[in-house]
Parts: structure tokens; sequence; C-alpha cells
């Protein structure tokens, strides 16, 4: 082969190996795209026939009315949510403290409870967009914290006050107040107690769980502060590596929003009382 040949089939060979192998690296890239969407959770649940929730129990996000079903807004989401995937759904009671570790350790799908975004919980778990907002509000003592209407008032080490273990407003609560005593409990239920018997100056938790305390306490309770201590965004909580499944909850949101039903829901749930008789006493 003379050196012309060689000078023109050369280039051509080399331009051909470079399509051979970008060829295979396409198919490589193709083949792990793939591989990502069968192992999201969205797949599993198909296959499964069932989405599992994990959740746990603050009044009006989830509880169990007075025949024992749970209802609420979050589980009125879980349950759409569900219907639109046309799968059953299975709910998954958990310690709040605890919910992040069970969801990586699959003992659940999602988490679907209220949970408040923050840098912390990001680090673990994947977030998707918002789909509903409150913020942190404190019930007070009308014979402990009677005049308490600044936020000096409530940052001194004789000031007591009531939180659920593990949430974001007992945290944010924490941030705002570092000099006052914090009580932590595993429910809402025992933090109001804890005020209503005056053994703590206030409750602090996510809206409008403090705000309804007041109207069940009337008599032991006042709202100190007219506006929020502070804003809350609430997501959907998944295990990281899964970009299929957060397109797919991102869209169902937008969805959701855009034909009022998530509206609708924290309509009935956030802003009256209406189902004030379905809680046990």
């Amino acid at each position: 082969m003379g050196w012309i040949t060689r000078r023109f089939l050369a280039p051509a060979a080399a331009a051909g190996a470079a399509v051979s192998i970008t060829g295979a690296a396409q198919a490589q890239t193709a083949d792990a795209r793939a591989a990502l969407a069968a192992s999201s959770v969205i797949e599993e649940i198909k296959r499964r026939n069932s989405l599992r929730v994990g959740m746990s129990t603050f009044v009006p996000w989830a509880f169990r009315n007075r025949a024992g079903e749970l209802i609420g807004y979050e589980i009125d989401v879980a349950t759409r949510l569900a219907q639109d995937m046309g799968v059953r759904v299975e709910f998954v009671p958990t310690a709040w403290d605890g919910i992040v570790p069970a969801l990586l350790a699959g003992r659940f799908d999602m988490i679907i409870g209220g949970m408040t975004v923050t840098a912390a919980r990001n680090l673990s778990a994947n977030f998707t967009n918002s789909y509903s907002a409150s913020g942190v509000d404190l019930a007070a003592s009308r014979r402990l914290a009677e005049g308490m209407t600044t936020m000096e008032a409530w940052n001194r080490p004789n000031v007591t006050i009531s939180g659920r273990r593990g949430t974001s407003a007992l945290a944010a609560a924490q941030r705002l107040f570092p000099r006052a005593t914090f009580r932590q409990f595993d429910d809402d239920a025992q933090s109001v107690l804890e005020v209503v018997n005056g053994r703590a100056h206030g409750m602090v938790g996510s809206m409008p769980r403090p705000r309804f305390a007041v109207l069940e306490n009337e008599a032991a309770l006042f709202s100190p502060f007219p506006q929020p201590l502070a804003r809350q965004i609430d997501s959907m909580a998944l295990r990281k590596g899964d970009p299929d499944a957060l397109n797919f909850l991102n869209n169902w949101i937008a969805s959701r929003q855009l034909d009022g039903f998530l509206e609708e829901r924290q309509a009935y749930w956030f802003q009256n009382r209406e189902w004030r008789d379905q809680v046990p006493g």
C-alpha cells in the first residue's frame, strides 16, 4: 500500500473507530438510563400495585378518627396520589424523629407527612416541590405568659416552652429563643397539655395546631403573636438517586395545584373546623 493510499485511509479508519466508540458510549448511556428508570421507586410501586407512605400523626395533617380510621390533609393527598397512579395506598405510621432513617432503610416508598424542608434533612433525602406551606406558631398560657407579646420576653432562661420532639417547629423555636428552656414530647397533645396544666409558658408547633389549641382551651391559652414566628414549606421526601420519581411527583403536584385539589383540601383542614367532631376526645 502506497503512502498516498495510507494517507487517505488512515483518517477514514480513525473516523470509523471514533464513530464506533461514540456508538458504544451512547449505548452504554442508554443502558444506564434504562437501568436507572427500572430501579425507580415508581416502577416498584407499579409492580407491587401499592404505594407505601411513611407518616406520623399530627392533627390535622394525619390522625385517627373516632372509628380508628386515618384522616387528615396528608391522608387525602396520599390517597389521591395513589388513586391517580392506579394503585392501593398503604400507610406506615412512624415516630417522627425516626421517619427519615426509616425512609432510607426502605420501610416505605416516600414520606407524605407535612415534612418541612431543612438543610439537614435534604442532606439525607431528596424533596419534591412544595405542595403546602405553613408556619411556626405559639400557644401561650394565660396564667404564666400574660403580657409576653415580644420575642425578647420569650427568650429567657426562666421561660419554658414545650414542643414535639424532632419537628422543624421545635428546632425553629430553639433558634429563635436560645435562652429559653425546652421540654420535648412525642406528640402535640402532650405539648398542649403541659401548657394547659401550667407547667410551661407556651407550646410551639406548626400552624394551625397552636391556633386550634387556643380555640379548644380559650380559658387557659392565648396567641401571643399575630403573625407566625417563621415560615416553612412542606414537601414529599424520597430516597436519593431517583430522578424519575421526582419528575413524576413534581408534575403530579403541579397538576393538583392547577385543578384546585390541594387548595381545596388545605382550606378544609387548615382554615375551618368542620372536622373537629371526628377527633377522639
